[in-house]
């Protein structure tokens, strides 16, 4: 059966690094792609995958080039798709969705360009393109070369301590507990950062990369994405935007390419259930509204909040005490408005973050003229606003949304108010990204569950990868690939390319950390005292 490639058998420590470990052993092929069953196709294994976002994507990408036969289930609507809303970049880290779009041979993404992050009192930070300054060691470039309009350099300095507990979390799991339990608010004033650097920096940051206040936002969370997309090297925050939609530049070329491939992409209505077999304690069909799928293995890569219905609705997940810890997370809303305007309007960034004085919302705009292909010739100005934690806007009209957007808009650029709107498109995404609040960490799922052939993707998955949002959706997709190419024992392990290496002086102080720790950790009544 897998006669027509060779393959070389190396010790592989982790599923993360190496893309499993079957029995001790990675398997790697020589051959990139092969056909199980000789290109049979009656006899493929049958891989049934929920949702079409960069986890499910990603899955059906490397199941497909193991030959497996590959059915992916969504229907927009029931399953939904956080990674096709909102507008986010792409940062320097995201290397192995930058090593896919290789594969694929498309070009989706900008020039790596500058951004700006407003407060209500105007412009308070610069993002310069931190990979054309000469490198210093961590955090002292990020904080060097970002050029902070309205901040005092003591109010700069506060920032240092949160070192601390970068140091101190290492991703792993106890890390993970330990920090989870407190908001990022408290994780800022533990570490005496200043009130205005909070309020008008790090605050802001937070409400757009996590989706909310950080008094609602996980202190792991908020260590664990700031490290990724900006702390660990000087580089990382420099990023690339996608020049059209995710799903037309990206997504859609992407499944046409998997479609070659064999794989089908199906409208199955509403997802109902599962099909449990008792005498294998495995998961043998999908059941949707309109059809049953037969299925080998299974992979559910969609948002939280479909999966509380699913399990809601499921007579096999409700049984399961990981698919009933999911009832207890939450999402989070978001609304965007495209506007097109009558005039030119002078944006100086075309990526915008923003703050209201109402801290519970947060939102971003972007200059489309300058980010999409379709808008850059055009003689007005398209401009696309995301709001974040929007719960409050929801209900409102679109003419109260779009009055509410020329507001703010007017308060940071004075030209907006003298701009009419001549088409709007606005929509709403209830719950649709996900809430990494204080203590969410212990309710949340890793990528095997207690069906042997029923495996979990997404950004809201655990992975010790490292990685965040769109990069992170992707890497648990191939990881719950490797995970199928382990339960069925055939094709080989997709290669997940690790986050780089922590600069030298951030490892030695790690090392010196959990040193201290283990110390500590002998001393009588040490863990009698809460944490």
């Amino acid at each position: 059966m897998l006669g027509c490639c060779r393959f070389t058998f190396t010790r592989a420590p982790s599923i993360v690094n190496n893309g499993g470990n079957r029995g001790g052993l990675s398997c790697k092929a020589e051959a990139p792609q092969f056909n199980v069953n000789n290109g049979d196709h009656s006899k493929k294994k049958k891989v049934v995958i929920v949702g079409s976002g960069w986890a499910g994507l990603g899955a059906a990408h490397h199941l497909c080039n193991q030959g497996f036969d590959v059915t992916v289930l969504d229907d927009g609507n029931d399953f939904g798709n956080p990674d096709d809303v909102g507008i986010q970049g792409f940062w320097n880290p995201y290397q192995n969705i930058f090593s896919l779009v290789n594969e694929l041979g498309i070009t989706p993404f900008t020039n790596r360009i500058r951004s700006a992050l407003y407060s209500p009192e105007g412009l308070e930070v610069e993002f310069p393109v931190f990979q054309d300054q000469p490198q210093l060691p961590t955090p002292l470039g990020t904080l060097y070369y970002t050029q902070f309009t309205r901040l005092p350099l003591v109010d700069r300095l506060t920032s240092l301590p949160l070192m601390a507990a970068v140091i101190d979390f290492d991703n792993t799991d106890m890390a993970w507990r330990k920090y989870d339990a407190i908001t990022a608010r408290e994780l800022f004033k533990q570490f005496g950062c200043s009130e205005r650097i909070y309020r008008n920096v790090f605050g802001p940051l937070l409400q757009v990369g996590l989706f909310a206040p950080p008094e609602q936002c996980s202190a792991a969370a908020t260590i664990g994405m700031l490290y990724f997309i900006s702390l660990a090297h000087q580089k990382d925050f420099d990023m690339v935007w996608c020049r059209g939609t995710v799903r037309g530049k990206i997504f859609n070329p992407w499944m046409d390419s998997l479609r070659t491939k064999g794989c089908r992409f199906l409208d199955g209505g509403k997802m109902k259930d599962f099909i449990f077999n008792k005498e294998t304690s495995c998961i043998s069909g999908v059941v949707c509204s309109n059809e049953t799928y037969g299925a080998d293995a299974v992979i559910l890569a969609v948002g939280i909040s479909k999966v509380q219905e699913l399990v809601k609705n499921s007579a096999a997940l409700c049984t399961r005490e990981e698919f009933l810890k999911v009832l207890n997370l939450s999402g989070i809303d978001l609304l965007t408005c495209k506007l097109q305007l009558d005039r030119k309007v002078n944006i100086p960034h075309a990526s915008n973050v923003c703050s209201t004085f109402d801290d519970s919302l947060g939102w971003t705009f972007f200059d489309l003229n300058a980010l999409h292909d379709e808008h850059k010739d055009s003689e007005v100005t398209t401009i696309r606003v995301d709001f974040y934690h929007a719960n409050e806007l929801l209900p409102l009209q679109d003419e109260l949304v779009v009055t509410k957007v020329i507001s703010l808009l007017s308060n940071i650029i004075k030209d907006f108010e003298k701009a009419k709107v001549i088409e709007k498109e606005i929509a709403r995404f209830p719950k649709s990204l996900t809430h990494f609040f204080p203590g969410s960490y212990r309710h949340m799922m890793r990528g095997s569950t207690s069906f042997p052939n029923l495996f979990m993707a997404g950004d809201w998955i655990i992975t010790r990868h490292g990685s965040w949002s769109q990069e992170k959706s992707y890497v648990t997709g191939l990881e719950a690939a490797n995970q199928v190419v382990d339960f069925l024992e055939e094709g080989s392990f997709a290669k997940i390319i690790p986050v780089e290496e922590d600069e030298p002086h951030v490892q030695a102080l790690r090392t010196l950390n959990r040193r201290f720790n283990e110390i500590t950790d002998q001393f009588p009544l040490f863990n009698f005292f809460l944490q």
